[in-house]
């Protein structure tokens, strides 16, 4: 058993998007394996399904202007960011699968959100910055200590349908933090975001690169798969399931 990884580089929400679906077809009808698609995206926010609009601070024409697009999406969650020198995930997984932590004859949504929560702070881990979870407020968050509170250094947002997951996880890596002012993030007022370059160690300072690698590799040990790399989608459709 493996996981195709296909690294898709920066594009659009769009195209991501269209991606994605395709993957998710093929999967619904076992034409292939589990898929892990990483990617960066244009400044773009997305609004899950609990989104609420007045989440978005900036004005129309200030987003126009910028150049952000805006999505309405099916995955869980409220409102959130997408950019550059951040690192997105879509995991497709077919939770009825040989999957850790599976009791029954699927893995529940809430312990597959937990097993993303894993593969990620493991990864902010290999660049020394410490994180963990926060009970009712998905995604991962630095460690408080004193006076200064917990920060999101990754968000998480899924959809599951016939027990195929999509959309999934965004990791802040390199992002220029001043763009979550446009926002509320994921609608959540007294806690900010950063990101593993603002909080590592000068000697430990990430690259998409570095993060991208990590990322695959720890999502493979918590999932217990190998991590097949792939050079195109037509390659991951062309492979027998």
């Amino acid at each position: 058993m493996h996981i195709n990884l296909l690294h898709l580089g920066r594009i659009s929400y769009a195209e991501g998007l269209a991606i994605q679906q395709q993957v998710i077809a093929a999967r619904k009808q076992g034409l292939i394996e589990d898929t892990l698609l990483l990617l960066e995206h244009p400044p773009v926010l997305t609004l899950g399904r609990n989104a609420h609009r007045s989440n978005i601070l900036a004005s129309d024409e200030l987003l126009t202007h910028r150049g952000v697009e805006l999505h309405e999406v099916n995955r869980g969650g409220d409102v959130t960011y997408h950019g550059p020198g951040q690192l997105v995930g879509y995991p497709i997984i077919d939770l009825r699968g040989n999957l850790p932590g599976k009791k029954g004859p699927h893995l529940g949504p809430v312990d597959y959100v937990r097993l993303l929560e894993e593969a990620l702070i493991r990864t902010c881990g290999d660049f020394g910055v410490m994180t963990q979870r926060i009970c009712k407020l998905t995604g991962v968050w630095t460690i408080a200590g004193g006076s200064i509170r917990e920060k999101k250094i990754a968000a998480i947002g899924v959809h599951v349908s016939q027990g195929i997951t999509s959309h999934g996880f965004a990791l802040n890596v390199t992002t220029d933090l001043r763009d979550f002012d446009w926002i509320v993030p994921c609608g959540i007022t007294d806690r900010q975001v950063t990101s593993l370059e603002f909080e590592a160690d000068s000697d430990r300072q990430p690259t998409m690169e570095t993060a991208l690698n990590a990322t695959a590799r720890n999502f493979g040990r918590v999932f217990e798969r190998q991590m097949l790399w792939c050079n195109s989608i037509e390659e991951i459709l062309a492979q027998p399931a």
